[in-house]
């Protein structure tokens, strides 16, 4: 896993990315390779009522509809019981949500990129609201250790497949 980060190139017409608060007292950005087609690691990160089949952090995961900006999805994790927004779609490459849990303000981006038979999959989110700013260090590792496992999990379940 690394801390490196890209930025796409914007195509005319297309709506600015929706990105992290860089402000926030809690940021992580990770990625890894998955060595597994693009297909299927999509499908795997974006098929949110599964989630529970491969990732053992999250308890329950429930899309209210199609996935697309806008919609909402409840899901149970580390014992915060969430409801996020889907605030970017873009099939294939991009998926942005966020949403309020327990007093934190959470923006997710993630990125999906294939080359040369393997995908990078980027993550970077960002915590803030007032149990934040009470114990950043605290909550700052917890988030990079949460996402650690979700990459790996994702990797390991999609090199499986």
């Amino acid at each position: 896993m690394s801390t490196e980060r890209t930025e796409r190139t914007e195509q005319p017409g297309h709506t600015p990315d929706v990105t992290i608060d860089e402000s926030a007292p809690a940021v992580v950005r990770l990625s890894a390779t998955v060595n597994a087609p693009l297909d299927t690691v999509w499908r795997l990160h974006t098929d949110i009522d599964a989630w529970p089949d491969w990732n053992p952090d999250v308890t329950r995961a429930t899309l209210d509809g199609p996935l697309a900006p806008g919609a909402t999805f409840r899901w149970l994790t580390h014992g915060l019981d969430i409801t996020s927004t889907v605030l970017q779609w873009v099939p294939g490459e991009r998926i942005v949500w966020g949403g309020p849990a327990q007093g934190i303000d959470g923006v997710h981006v993630w990125t999906f990129e294939e080359a040369d038979g393997a995908v990078t999959v980027r993550t970077e989110e960002s915590w803030s609201g007032a149990p934040v700013e009470a114990s950043p260090e605290l909550l700052q590792q917890a988030l990079h250790d949460s996402l650690v496992q979700w990459l790996a999990r994702l990797k390991e379940r999609a090199e499986r497949a």
